[in-house]
């Protein structure tokens, strides 16, 4: 078994243009990339080359339409689809792509938590044994993160090349999940980003929207903070993720997952988020009040902790921002150290449940969302005192269990606690 030409299904999305820059440079393999329409094929390889800032790599691949589609698969040894996440779309194409795939090619799905199993039954008896998920993260070339996700019928042989060849062509951060909603990474980060958004609203009359995410910023382990990320990711896209989770999940966070009417009526006017100019922000330098409806300037907020924080952090003292963070009073230290110890315990419990181990959530939320590992977080607090805090929020037995003795990160916290708000 050797991959020598793929095609991609839906290239001219980012995450199309992103995999086939990574398949046709790390991989060195023809990339058939399919679009709509033979322009936006073209401007895809275009993008794509200046995604990996080399421009070579177009000499890899090809422009492609649907009207092209059984001519590509007949001579694809792996088929990626990374068309709109929508179930009924997934399930025309890939019904489509069972029709025409070679005989022993490898077909998959980029979905950030449609059921793989469900997809899997688009396929006969012969194909479905090499059908499997695979969730990139955007950009990939950016973000290593692969989870790679097995459907109930996918052949054991097929999956451990596939992940082997993730890992050492693609050089893919590769992580191994079960097909549960959201999967790991995004299960984790959204339900992190939902809980700002509720506590945004629940805030409203502090600032909302910029005020959490100022508590939030970037001196808490993460290069954008949760509401900015939701306006880069899209509104719409966050919603189909959390509603997926909030409706086929049940866990102790399930009320964390609901999404709060303000976001819903911003995504009832097409206010998207970045891509279409104005979401939670505009402009860069405005915000959506949730009070008024109204976009209003971005506030500068005083808040004493965090600029002592970042002055700590600024010359390495990190263990001395922490006791800032700790030994202070106010709503804002409140409301971060809650977040900080449901991010951990959420990371904790659901890595449990779906990675083949716990640290894998440590590589899913660092090689994902270039986020501090959970894990790292922990040893950056203590053991002990990380317990000691967290049995505020939750049952000091469920906190013993979940939290067991020296787990160690193989990630440096340091590098993702930034001297910024």
């Amino acid at each position: 078994m050797k991959i020598k030409e793929i095609t991609v299904v839906g290239a001219n999305g980012a995450l199309g243009v992103g995999i086939s820059a990574i398949f046709a440079s790390f991989g060195d393999v023809k990339v058939n990339m399919i679009s709509r329409s033979m322009e936006k094929s073209e401007i895809a390889i275009e993008k794509a080359g200046n995604s990996v800032k080399a421009l070579k790599v177009c000499d890899n691949m090809k422009p492609y339409t649907y009207e092209n589609l059984e001519e590509c698969l007949k001579k694809s040894d792996f088929v990626i689809e990374t068309i709109v996440e929508d179930f009924n779309e997934k399930e025309k194409i890939h019904k489509k792509i069972d029709k025409y795939l070679k005989k022993g090619a490898i077909s998959s799905s980029v979905t950030s938590g449609i059921s793989i199993n469900d997809l899997s039954n688009c396929y006969n008896e012969e194909n479905r044994k090499n059908f499997m998920g695979i969730h990139f993260f955007n950009p990939p070339y950016s973000l290593p993160l692969c989870e790679l996700i097995p459907a109930k019928n996918t052949d054991n042989f097929v999956f451990n090349y596939m992940k082997d060849y993730l890992a050492k062509v693609l050089i893919r951060k590769v992580v191994v999940v079960k097909d549960k909603p959201a999967f790991l990474a995004n299960r984790i980060g959204f339900m992190f980003i939902n809980q700002a958004m509720q506590y945004a609203e629940k805030y409203k009359d502090n600032g909302g929207i910029d005020y959490i995410d100022t508590i939030l910023g970037k001196f808490t382990g993460r290069n954008m903070s949760p509401l900015e990320t939701a306006d880069f990711v899209g509104l719409d896209v966050h919603r189909a993720i959390v509603d997926n989770i909030y409706e086929n999940t049940n866990d102790y966070a399930h009320e964390t997952f609901k999404l709060p009417n303000y976001v819903l009526d911003l995504i009832e006017d097409g206010r998207y988020g970045t891509k279409s100019g104005e979401g939670l922000y505009r402009n860069n330098d405005e915000v959506y009040d949730i009070n008024t409806e109204e976009y209003r300037k971005k506030r500068n907020y005083k808040i004493d902790f965090i600029d002592k924080v970042i002055e700590k952090f600024k010359i390495g003292e990190y263990e001395e921002g922490l006791e800032i963070i700790l030994s202070d009073s106010s709503t804002e230290s409140e409301i971060y150290t809650r977040f900080l110890i449901d991010y951990v315990v959420y990371s904790l419990s659901i890595s449990k449940e779906i990675a083949e181990n716990v640290f894998d959530c440590d590589t899913a939320m660092a090689e994902g969302f270039n986020w501090i590992p959970p894990i790292a977080l922990l040893q950056f607090i203590g053991e002990d005192r990380f317990k000691e805090i967290a049995k505020k929020y939750y049952d000091t037995k469920f906190i013993n269990e979940l939290i067991s003795k020296n787990l160690k990160s193989n990630y440096q916290y340091e590098k993702f606690l930034k001297a910024k708000r």
